[in-house]
């Protein structure tokens, strides 16, 4: 039989290879007028610079503490941007 080849992905939080639909795709993308914008991409097809993240809140927590999502971007993350992936970690549960 046929199987199957699934796309894994690392997690920037606990560095584990994990499957993709497992883990939530954070965007950096270039809009109008050059301004850098930082998105939660649920279904993982937006254009830009994708980083991916486990949803469970250790791994979102060590991200933040590290400042791996900063590194991983090359750009100042914004608070709010933790708070809306907190969000939807807490509402995946």
């Amino acid at each position: 039989m046929y199987k199957k080849h699934i796309p894994l992905r690392k997690c920037i939080g606990c560095g584990e290879m994990k499957p993709k639909s497992k883990l939530i795709r954070i965007v950096k993308s270039l809009e109008e007028n050059n301004q850098q914008y930082i998105y939660i991409d649920l279904t993982g097809k937006r254009n830009g610079r994708g980083a991916y993240i486990c949803k469970n809140l250790s791994c979102l927590n060590l991200c933040r503490k590290t400042k791996r999502l900063e590194r991983a971007f090359s750009t100042k993350i914004d608070e709010t941007v933790y708070k809306c992936l907190e969000e939807e970690l807490v509402k995946s549960d």
